[in-house]
């Protein structure tokens, strides 16, 4: 039997002291390096990015936010003396640097920014800049500056080109009046066109529309673009969705043009209008009065319609009408004309995308004779095995005709005089079909070009048309005597 004396008591007791006063150093020392701070210039931070750029940007319109880390990786912490802005107010960037604004009441700067080791912190930039008093995108340019309790300072260039444009917001035309500018025009809250007014908009102008906007037409408009300088209406986006990914080929960016019953005697001439939900809208008018010439003229990438008419009169001739959600071009009843037109159906967002092209004479219900439909030396395709849809009551006057057209369609093999000189593409045809009719369709990086390929069959099918209507493409460009179908005479390879 053993037994237990004082003296081996006093070794345990002093015995397990020791593991415990041991153990509670080791975490006071572990304690201590976390809690510490270096001053030597061999430890800096790491950013993920040594470079903010906001691309273009409007003066005066506040930027969307980036967001940049910085990150210590040193193998101790590291304390900031100041975070700054090196330009304070000049430059018209806000900086948030771990929860806390750089402002003017702390002198555009925080201090005393602690980054232990292996840990990170969250930075927020944006920027509303000053009127550069330019035509012409203007360089802007800062620093965030890190001063390090070392001594060092590490900076993060923040830069954008900045263009000065002219802000109106709700504007009301109720009598004839031009806008005319070199400058970006921002269009707030939308254009109200009143009954018996005229907007003409000139060439060269642009409108950028903030996302609830968009032209509503009671009395007349008119764009007067030119195949030098096309009138261009498009969203205000000027950023990037992502960085392949500017907003401005992302479909629904703003409302569109709707014109209102009352509206009529409307021009479209070399006018470039995309991204928008509906492109452009007729509601139904009196058929003895035109309502819309649509002339050299794209509209494209539509979350909605491309065009949309209802029992109106409506000529269309050179114009490009691609990629919509909804039908790129939906005639119910009335009367149209188009010739030497490009309307491809290659929607990328959704398979339940609409048709290139439909006419009818009935919707929802109510009768809308289709007085006349004649469609001469145009292209019709997509993606789809049939991108066209004719759809008629039989009581119901349905005249149309096509000539010299590539459709996409099941092939008509029957004797018709309403379907003379048509190629029908051939689905099974991946070589001279469908996209490979273009220069370009892209869908990773929403890029598209309708101008023809050199494979396509569209090329030299034409007709030589009456009074002009083929001696020029929507470029400008002149045609040969053997026309090609579509809005674009084909340029040769490496050429525009």
């Amino acid at each position: 039997m053993n037994h237990i004396t004082t003296s081996s008591i006093r070794k345990g007791f002093f015995s397990c002291l020791f593991a415990i006063l041991t153990c509670l150093g080791m975490a006071f020392v572990s304690c201590s390096d976390d809690d510490s701070f270096t001053t030597s210039r061999n430890n800096i931070l790491t950013f993920s990015t040594d470079t903010v750029s906001l691309d273009t940007v409007f003066s005066k319109v506040p930027t969307a936010t980036k967001t940049i880390w910085v990150y210590n990786k040193s193998g101790d912490g590291i304390r900031c003396s100041n975070v700054r802005l090196e330009k304070g107010n000049q430059t018209g960037f806000r900086v948030n640097v771990d929860g806390t604004y750089l402002g003017a009441s702390e002198g555009y700067k925080v201090n005393d920014v602690e980054i232990r080791n292996k840990d990170s912190i969250r930075v927020f930039v944006e920027l509303t800049s000053p009127a550069n008093m330019k035509d012409e995108p203007t360089l802007i340019e800062d620093n965030l500056v890190f001063t390090l309790e070392s001594g060092v300072e590490q900076k993060i260039n923040l830069n954008a080109f900045t263009w000065d444009a002219i802000m109106k917001s709700n504007m009301t035309i109720s009598r004839d009046t031009t806008i005319s500018s070199t400058k970006p025009v921002i269009i707030d809250g939308g254009i109200r066109v009143d009954s018996g007014a005229v907007l003409t908009i000139e060439a060269g102008t642009t409108l950028y529309f903030k996302n609830s906007a968009g032209i509503d037409v009671y009395g007349t408009l008119v764009t007067k673009g030119t195949a030098e300088k096309n009138v261009v209406l498009r969203g205000d986006r000027i950023d990037n969705m992502f960085d392949y990914l500017p907003y401005d080929r992302v479909s629904g960016q703003w409302k569109g043009i709707h014109f209102h019953t009352s509206s009529y005697d409307n021009i479209i001439n070399y006018t470039d209008i995309h991204s928008t939900y509906d492109g452009v809208v007729c509601d139904s008018s009196a058929i003895d009065k035109m309502k819309l010439y649509i002339y050299n003229s794209v509209i494209h990438n539509c979350q909605g319609y491309g065009l949309l008419s209802t029992n109106c009169i409506i000529d269309i001739f050179n114009t490009q009408i691609t990629n919509t959600l909804y039908d790129c071009a939906a005639f119910y009843g009335g009367g149209a004309m188009l010739r030497h037109c490009t309307i491809a159906q290659f929607y990328p967002f959704d398979v339940t995308r609409g048709v290139a092209l439909r006419f009818t004479n009935y919707k929802d219900g109510t009768d809308y004779p289709l007085y006349q439909f004649d469609v001469y030396n145009s292209i019709v395709t997509g993606y789809a095995d049939d991108v066209i849809m004719g759809d008629f009551k039989d009581d119901v006057t349905a005249q149309y005709r096509f000539d010299h057209c590539l459709l996409r369609t099941p092939a008509d093999s029957t004797s018709n005089e309403l379907l003379t000189n048509i190629i029908w593409e051939d689905v099974k045809d991946t070589i001279s079909g469908g996209w490979k009719n273009f220069k370009l369709v892209d869908i990773d990086n929403q890029k598209y070009d309708f101008q023809l390929d050199s494979v396509s069959k569209a090329v030299n099918a034409g007709v030589k048309l009456e009074n002009g209507y083929s001696d020029n493409d929507r470029l400008g460009r002149r045609r040969d005597d053997s026309p090609d179908m579509g809005a674009y005479e084909y340029a040769g390879e490496g050429l525009e």
